[in-house]
């Protein structure tokens, strides 16, 4: 397992990944470091953790408008059920969920 140092808003924090998946990694702590930037920007310094928790919303909300329109297309290519497309939905920003919530506690930890 590689280890990684990535800095997101002006901190670095030890991230353990995959061997081969740190580009991966680096990316997206990037893209995680732009929206605390763009937010900061915003709203000015709210402290770390509430910075984190927000941005973490944000980036939820774009995975959920994201699935959503992805399941949108599936559903309409393969004739499926609302009910079940919604449930299918449902639980993948489950899963999401419970993964940024890990992502967050890592970070936290860090």
């Amino acid at each position: 397992m590689a280890q990684l140092a990535v800095t997101i808003n002006g901190r670095s924090y030890q991230i353990g990944c995959e061997d081969g998946q740190e580009q991966h990694l680096l990316g997206l702590a990037n893209y995680v470091d732009a929206r605390v930037r763009e937010l900061s920007a915003s709203v000015g310094q709210v402290g770390e953790a509430r910075l984190l928790v927000m941005v973490s919303l944000l980036i939820a909300d774009e995975l959920a408008e994201a699935s959503g329109r992805v399941q949108d297309l599936q559903t309409a290519a393969s004739g499926s059920s609302a009910i079940e497309a919604e449930a299918a939905t449902a639980e993948r920003l489950e899963r999401a969920a419970r993964h940024l919530d890990s992502l967050a506690a890592r970070l936290e930890a860090g």
